[in-house]
């Protein structure tokens, strides 16, 4: 009996020894955790005061220099501090612009879901499907192409952005055929009524997406804001509403604010990649540089003619 209760009290022991260990192994990893998170604080903290020194240092050689105002505002606002290599802001570009593989499976899914979002009024599926859409990325190959006068980015681009916007009528068209709700929503007729805000939104956006792109450090925030902003892609699925139900005066609503979008965000993006000074495939002589500066001032007034007049019929009705 008492070999018994000498066997219990060792496997007490033994038990109680295990918890302590346990308990002392926790302790351990826990104050491991504390003391990471105060060094990361610490990190951070002299991370901070560093930026701030620099920032103080700047301040004070721009004093020392007596800069001009202009000056001020040049170095401000100047895009050649952290900019990408050549190299790598070409592949990022041309690699965004792909159609096939992963890209087309995703083009497909992005038009279904933004499909689903403007049958059935949903404003967040809209903006879901936006963020995975891959337009935008042609259109930037697109102006990528034009700039550096490589045609055979240029004409690749063209074909893409031509596929993507065929799958995209395509497969919208198939969905609203489809599907048994049929009356127009308020974000189906939302997108058929441009303006001059959304050339607004298109011009802020293609230069906030193509400055994004061509960054040291690709920014994971601005790209799916811009893709959000600039909706693209619930224009292409209202065309694809409108083929499926025949209503034609929506179709021509919504292709218009498609190109509208399109267009604004393809010259944003030429403007700051022109201001990059890119290698050419081929340099332009002066008078080549004057007729394609006059092509471009004439293809933007000829698409900006429908939303003056769309903006004359508002205030004549109002």
């Amino acid at each position: 009996m008492e070999e018994k209760n000498m066997n219990a009290v060792s496997t007490n022991k033994n038990a109680d020894t295990q918890t302590d260990a346990k308990s002392g192994h926790r302790k351990g990893d826990l104050k491991e955790t504390l003391q990471e998170a105060r060094a990361e604080r610490t990190h951070e903290r002299e991370e901070f005061k560093k930026g701030a020194k620099e920032t103080r240092e700047e301040l004070k050689e721009m004093r020392k220099k007596k800069l001009s105002w202009k000056e001020v505002v040049k170095l401000t606002f100047s895009l050649e501090e952290d900019t990408a290599d050549n190299v790598e802001v070409r592949d990022r570009i041309l690699s965004g612009g792909k159609v096939t593989g992963q890209n087309a499976f995703m083009l497909v899914l992005a038009i279904l879901i933004a499909s689903v979002g403007l049958n059935t009024n949903s404003t967040a599926v809209i903006i879901g499907a936006m963020l995975i859409s891959p337009l935008m990325g042609t259109i930037l190959a697109l102006a990528y192409g034009t700039v550096t006068a490589d045609v055979s980015i240029i004409r690749r681009s063209a074909v893409g952005l031509i596929t993507q916007i065929a799958i995209s009528l395509l497969t919208s068209t198939v969905y609203f055929l489809l599907s048994p709700v049929k009356g127009p929503t308020s974000e189906l007729l939302a997108r058929t009524t441009p303006s001059f805000f959304d050339v607004i939104v298109a011009v802020c956006g293609g230069l906030a997406g193509i400055i994004a792109n061509t960054r040291k450090e690709k920014s994971v925030t601005v790209i799916p804001g811009v893709a959000i902003a600039t909706a693209i892609m619930p224009p292409l699925c209202t065309c694809g509403y409108s083929i499926a139900n025949g209503k034609w005066q929506m179709l021509l609503g919504a292709l218009y604010l498609f190109v509208l979008n399109a267009y604004f965000i393809y010259s944003s993006a030429e403007i700051i990649l022109t201001a990059m000074r890119l290698p050419r495939a081929m340099e332009l002589d002066p008078k080549q540089r004057k007729i394609y500066i006059l092509k471009k001032v004439r293809n933007t007034i000829f698409v900006l003619i429908p939303c003056f007049a769309i903006a004359i019929g508002m205030i004549s009705r109002g």
